[in-house]
C-alpha cells in the first residue's frame, strides 16, 4: 500500500490518498477528517499508526507503507 500527502490551496483542505501496490485508489481523504475512510477500507484498527506516519509525511511524497 503507498501513501501520499496532497498539500491543499487556498481553501482547498490538505487530502492523503491510500493506493494499492497496482496504485489503483483505496481511500481519499482530508487529514483532519480521516476516521471513516479508514473504516470504510477496513482499516481503523491501524489509525494511529497511519495518522503518525501522516502527520510525518513531507507533502507530495510517496511512501510505500507496510501494514
Amino acid at each position: 500500500m503507498y501513501i501520499i500527502k496532497v498539500k491543499g490551496v487556498a481553501k482547498i483542505p490538505d487530502y492523503v490518498q491510500l493506493r494499492d501496490d497496482k496504485f489503483t485508489l483505496l481511500a481519499y481523504f482530508r487529514v483532519d477528517r480521516p476516521e471513516k475512510s479508514l473504516d470504510k477500507i477496513g482499516l481503523a484498527d491501524k489509525y494511529d499508526y497511519i495518522m503518525e506516519v501522516i502527520k510525518n509525511l513531507p507533502f507530495g511524497k510517496i511512501l510505500k507503507l507496510e501494514l
